[in-house]
């Protein structure tokens, strides 16, 4: 009890400090960040739009951001964070993705690969089982890689921590405060995009009382087909078929 009662006077003087802080904008030339915007392979939403105008915004002000990008799953939220990444790299600074487990790094990595490699922006995955394959925290630490995507492991080296100006929480409700907002004690600057699709309480008061600012994806994509919920008995030629299905 005690010790979550001075974790969280931690976390209001971490809050209390960003408040009066500033950073320099982040500026990119516009007629380079629309040709990558327009390069995206699928049709953009109206709430993709939005919400990337919203998020684009924070970036090219002097204050840190501190936003929440919520929408349900396949709405898009990992191409506009793909854009905050890109703006960032442009400007020569250091993004951190956070995710909850290995293959969703993994499938992260692999987008943001896919996406930003055209454009000379380096992609890395940092995994406890390679942490010695080719040292890919020391090489973000190095300015050696733009876009550093990873799990839990990442946020054991405060060097790390220190060194990105952006960090983005995929799945934030799957994280502890104490892992997701580890950042602020060694970076109190740094520029912070959660996402998810179903936001904790904390999160969301944290929204309404605009501690956070949100965006929201709430439209789905073009032939986007629905998700189908059904509850049944315990069947086991049901359980093959929708196995084989997948």
């Amino acid at each position: 009890y005690n010790a979550a009662r001075l974790y969280a006077k931690e976390l209001v003087l971490f809050y209390k400090k960003r408040v009066g802080l500033r950073r320099k904008p982040f500026l990119i030339s516009g007629s380079f960040l629309d040709a990558f915007v327009l390069d995206f392979q699928y049709k953009e939403t109206v709430d993709q739009k939005s919400s990337w105008k919203e998020i684009s915004k924070d970036l090219f002000s002097n204050k840190p951001m501190n936003r929440l990008l919520c929408g349900d799953v396949g709405f898009g939220k990992t191409e506009i964070a793909i854009r905050a990444a890109f703006v960032v790299s442009f400007c020569s600074q250091t993004t951190l993705v956070l995710a909850p487990t290995t293959i969703l790094a993994t499938q992260l990595f692999n987008c943001f690969k896919e996406r930003l490699s055209s454009y000379g922006v380096s992609v890395g995955l940092a995994l406890r089982k390679n942490k010695h394959k080719n040292n890919p925290i020391t090489k973000t630490i190095n300015k050696k890689i733009d876009v550093l995507v990873g799990t839990h492991f990442i946020l054991k080296n405060p060097s790390l921590l220190k060194s990105c100006s952006l960090f983005i929480v995929d799945e934030e409700h799957r994280f502890g405060v104490k892992d997701k907002e580890a950042v602020f004690k060694h970076n109190p600057s740094v520029d912070y995009l959660s996402l998810s699709a179903t936001p904790i309480p904390r999160t969301m008061q944290m929204a309404l009382v605009d501690i956070k600012n949100v965006s929201m994806l709430q439209s789905p994509p073009f032939s986007r087909k629905p998700i189908i919920s059904q509850l049944s008995y315990y069947d086991f030629d049901l359980v093959v078929k929708v196995l084989f299905e997948e």
